[in-house]
């Protein structure tokens, strides 16, 4: 988990950044909310800025070492080992739950997504970044040749959900390939209501990496909220 955090540092990396921060802590800040999970909060980056927008979190991650950095920037914060498809918290305990880049690393989502619906208030939001699915499905790290001499980015088999190791700057992590409509669906059979989506443009940054980005956006959002009871 070193290369993981050495990476991360103070403001995560380019898609964190400078794709998805603004548009999140829009979503999040101004609106009242009160009390926040964050599922996936690795060191604890996101939860510190929905502090500064003066709102209680709790982060989980089932990875201890990140829950110990976490700890160690944030000593007054509220860290636990958790995973997502089994939350140790009662029924409608937040009025935000967050999952930021983390639905793609869990193994489970039919059941993380019915935890995170379950422990979320009636009148909440449930908030959502997640890799792009046509990215998940890429083939051979997405960029080559075609035979017209064109660099073009490849995918295929988008239907069939699997999983893949990914490795770069010393890292190796377990993602997980779906269709968007395996989250959609999994999402509307908890009766959630969309209330926003976006692919977010760069905001920023290396230029060559925005150019890059734009041509294959890597990241959506979306806001899902629990209807009142």
């Amino acid at each position: 988990m070193d290369a993981w955090i050495a990476a991360m540092g103070s403001r995560g990396d380019y898609t964190r950044e400078h794709v998805l921060d603004a548009p999140m802590m829009a979503r999040v800040c101004g609106r009242g909310f009160g009390f926040a999970l964050d599922v996936g909060c690795g060191e604890g980056r996101f939860c510190r800025m929905m502090q500064d927008c003066g709102i209680r979190t709790v982060g989980i991650d089932p990875t201890a070492a990140l829950i110990g950095h976490a700890r160690s920037l944030d000593p007054d914060g509220d860290y636990r080992i958790g995973r997502a498809e089994a939350l140790e918290f009662p029924d409608e305990s937040f009025d935000l739950v967050v999952s930021y880049l983390s639905l793609v690393d869990i193994p489970d989502a039919e059941t993380a997504i019915a935890e995170m619906a379950r422990v979320l208030r009636h009148g909440g939001a449930l908030l959502i970044a997640n890799l792009n699915s046509f990215n998940t499905a890429v083939v051979d790290g997405g960029w080559q040749r075609s035979a017209d001499g064109e660099i073009r980015y490849c995918i295929d088999h988008y239907l069939a959900e699997r999983s893949e190791w990914l490795a770069w700057r010393g890292i190796r992590i377990l993602n997980w390939h779906r269709p968007l409509s395996r989250y959609m669906s999994l999402l509307l059979a908890q009766g959630m209501i969309l209330r926003h989506f976006d692919e977010p443009p760069p905001l920023g940054g290396d230029p060559e990496k925005a150019a890059r980005y734009r041509r294959i956006p890597y990241a959506l959002l979306m806001e899902w909220e629990k209807p009142g009871s």
